[in-house]
Formats: structure tokens, sequence, C-alpha cells
């Protein structure tokens, strides 16, 4: 049985922000990782892991805060595990994420690049995203010990967010940063409406109950699609529940629902019932607009997507000429944003939905030279696929966070495209990957993203020329 570590260490001085978002600081020659500390923070540390090169811990009491630390602008940070770098100030914040990047592609993966760009940061801090989801709870979690017995009925249950990694862990939402008005007015107007007229929450643990989840997406014109999950049919409480959220909340242009029976709440497997409006959002990019229905792909940050492909569309360098094509492709989006500078553009993606969404954005953007396809990209991407669809000029591939397969780096190499754009979501990965690309090719440029301010994950496109 291993022995449980508890050590505690006074007035430590953090030097650094650190990977996964933690702060470091050196005790006794080690290194420490601790959580929601400030480079130049004094504080002491209770230590609850220690390794051979490394230790874990977190503060126990602030001796003197960093003249950098800032008041956190939420009420539940700290607890719920989202936005945990309010405390940092934004400069910081990006030279983090940069530095992270260098981390993962020069120190870790020893691949050579050029210097790193600065991380192109967001202009919203706050309120950026166009979609959330919010989990209904019947035992919501509270940070410390309560009578859950003697409480109000009222105030045990919860509608808000999984806390850390665990799965039946909902805490419950006050007020959201995340998304512009009106999704905290819905989400607390579905609770209470709930609460009045005893649907009942769902228990994560024993699998039972009514109310299961919402879904709010919105677009830059202030659209909003609503999709309610619920854990079985039941159209007496089920429509006067749509009918009142619609009635007192006229943007909600597109209101779906869902049943959703099944043990895990993922509804990528689900059909989403139309109730009222329209079938989808859209949203504009350039003379583009794109389609967004319940289950489509969409970068969750709008006005930072836009730099993301603007940075994909310079690295790939396009001259008009050029075969294309994007992998990973979702709902498309990359491969329209670069089809008017190129000859022709394929575009493949495993889930068939998305394919649907890409072939109608590019019926309704006029986009005559995109084709797609669906299916599992190491099946289809293969010797015979690029012999009937052309070689590629350029590659672009955005792919999971859990990188490309080793066969579809090896049908990569064998196409031999004469440049490669890189973007990804996990530079771990990314820079493993780009290990297998670098025998036939130099990486010429890093852009760093920033689409999630106040956390430490940050997007990364790389620019490959073929030696």
């Amino acid at each position: 049985m291993r022995k449980k570590v508890d050590l505690l260490f006074p007035a430590v001085t953090i030097e650094a922000v650190a990977a996964e978002g933690k702060a470091l600081a050196h005790v006794d020659g080690m290194v420490v990782f601790v959580e929601y500390a400030v480079p130049g923070d004094i504080v002491d540390i209770r230590v609850t892991k220690k390794k051979r090169n490394y230790m874990e811990g977190y503060v126990t009491k602030m001796v003197q805060p960093s003249p950098q630390r800032l008041e956190p602008f939420c009420k539940h940070f700290g607890i719920c595990g989202g936005c945990r770098w309010q405390h940092l100030p934004y400069e910081m914040q990006l030279e983090a994420k940069r530095q992270q990047v260098y981390d993962q592609l020069v120190r870790l993966g020893h691949l050579e690049v050029p210097e790193i760009r600065p991380v192109l940061g967001s202009d919203k801090n706050r309120y950026y995203r166009n979609k959330l989801e919010f989990t209904f709870s019947s035992r919501r979690w509270f940070e410390t010990p309560v009578d859950f017995e003697q409480l109000p009925e009222n105030e045990r249950i919860g509608l808000g967010f999984h806390v850390g990694r665990y799965f039946d862990r909902v805490l419950d939402i006050e007020h959201c940063w995340l998304q512009d008005s009106p999704s905290n007015e819905i989400r607390l107007f579905l609770k209470e409406y709930a609460i009045e007229h005893g649907l009942e929450f769902y228990d994560i643990r024993q699998n039972k109950g009514y109310m299961r989840n919402i879904v709010i997406r919105n677009n830059e014109a202030g659209d909003v699609m609503l999709i309610v999950v619920f854990a079985y049919d039941d159209p007496a409480t089920r429509t006067p529940l749509l009918l009142a959220v619609s009635d007192k909340f006229p943007q909600i242009t597109s209101l779906y629902y869902v049943i959703n029976t099944k043990l895990n709440d993922s509804i990528a497997d689900q059909t989403p019932l139309l109730f009222k409006g329209d079938d989808a959002i859209w949203e504009k990019m350039e003379n583009l607009t794109f389609k967004i229905g319940p289950k489509s792909f969409y970068q969750t940050n709008t006005a930072q997507a836009y730099k993301l492909y603007s940075t994909a569309r310079e690295f790939a360098a396009l001259t008009g000429s050029e075969v294309v094509y994007d992998l990973y492709t979702g709902t498309g989006t990359i491969a329209q944003f670069v089809s008017s500078k190129a000859s022709k553009v394929i575009g493949i993606e495993y889930v068939p939905e998305a394919i649907a969404d890409a072939r109608e954005n590019a019926k309704n953007n006029g986009i005559s030279n995109c084709e797609f396809f669906a299916g599992d990209m190491k099946d289809v991407l293969n010797a015979q696929f690029i012999a009937e669809h052309g070689r590629p000029d350029v590659i672009i591939l955005d792919p999971p966070r859990a990188g490309i397969h080793p066969d579809v780096a090896r049908v990569i190499l064998d196409a031999a495209p004469e440049r490669i754009v890189y973007v990804s979501c996990n530079p771990a990965s990314q820079a493993r990957d780009l290990s297998l690309l670098s025998a036939h090719y130099r990486i010429t440029a890093v852009q760093p993203v920033d689409m999630f301010p106040h956390t430490h994950h940050v997007e990364n496109v790389c620019a490959l020329s073929r030696l």
C-alpha cells in the first residue's frame, strides 16, 4: 500500500507558470507544482504527492500575494474547474501559452522551429463562447460537507457544470462568464420552472429522473439555439416547458429537444427533434455563411476561429492553382475558407452529419470546387483515393486532441504535398506527429492562437515545407 504524503513547506516563493495550468516553485532542490498560484506569491504549501523528480501540492496559506495577482471575477473560481487563470494577467497567460508550445515542440519534442510568434490573443476575454452545456442534478455538489437530508428540497438540486474529473459532481452555477446573455437567464429560468412544476432533476448515480441537460448555442447576430434533454418522453410536461421558455425568450430561434434514455449524457448518437423555429443558426465569416445544427461542430470562440482560419490560409500560401486536402474537415469551415484561393479542395471527416453540413454549407455559399467525404481517416485517405482525386499540393489538417494515426502520417508522406498546415488543439500530440513528418519536411512558421482565455489550453498552427 502506497504511503500517504503529507508535507508542509512554509513561505515558498512561486517562480513561474507551469504546464496544465499549474504554477511551480523549488523546495529542497525539487520542483513542486501548485494549483491556483501566481508567480511572485509567497505561500505555505502542503505537498500531497511526491515523485522522484517532482512534487505536487496546494496552497494552505497566502503569506504575501504577488503584485501581479488579480482578483478573480467569478464567484465559482477554484471550484467549478473552469477559467483557472482568472487570477493571472492576460499578457502573462499568453506568454505561458507561448512557452507551452515551445516546451512541447522544442524542449520535449526536439524539433527545429523558427522563432515562435506571439500568441494571437482574444479580443473578448469574457462571454466569448458560442456553446455551453449544463447538467441537471438531483444532488448538487457542495464544496464543504453538508447535512444533505436537512436541506430544503430546492437547495438539494442544481443545474451547472461537472466538477473536475467526477462524473457525478455537478456544481450549481449562479452566473457563468463564458457566454453572452440570455444564456444565464435561460438556464436559471429552466431551473426555476422545473422546481415550480415538480419536474424531477436527474440522479446521475441512480440513473433516474426527468431533466437531464441543456445545450445553449448562439451566434454573433444574437440568435440562440436551445436543446433540452429529457431522460424519457412525457409530452404532458415537455410541451408546456418548451412553450414557456420559447415565450419567455424570443431570442431562441431554434428550439430542440432530445429524449436520452442512455446511461451517458452524450447526444452524438441521439436524434434532436425540432420543436419550434429554424433547424439551425447561421454564422458569417467574411463572405461565407455556415450552418450550425444541433450536432454540428463549430469552433466555440467565433472571433478567434477567424484568426485561426486566417492563419491556416496564410500558411497554405495558395496561388489559385493548388489541389488542397483538408483532413478532419468537420463542417468544412477551413476547406471553404481557403477554397477561393485553390483549384480544388477535398475535405475528409469521420462524422457523416458533419459532412452533410459541409456539403450544404458549400452549396449555400455557391462553392463548386469543394468535395467532401465521410469515413475513418486512415481508411479513406489511401493511395487509391489520392489517385482518384488528385495528388494534393497542400494538406491542411486539424485532428482531434489525440493527433493523427501513424497510417495517416505515412499516407501524407507518400502523397508528398509541397506544403502542410497542421492545426492542433494539443501541442503535445502535434509535436509527436511533426516528428513523424520531419524527415521530409521542415517547420517554417509557428503561430499559437488563444481560443480559451483564462485556461491553459492553446491552439497552435505550424507551416511545413517539403525538403
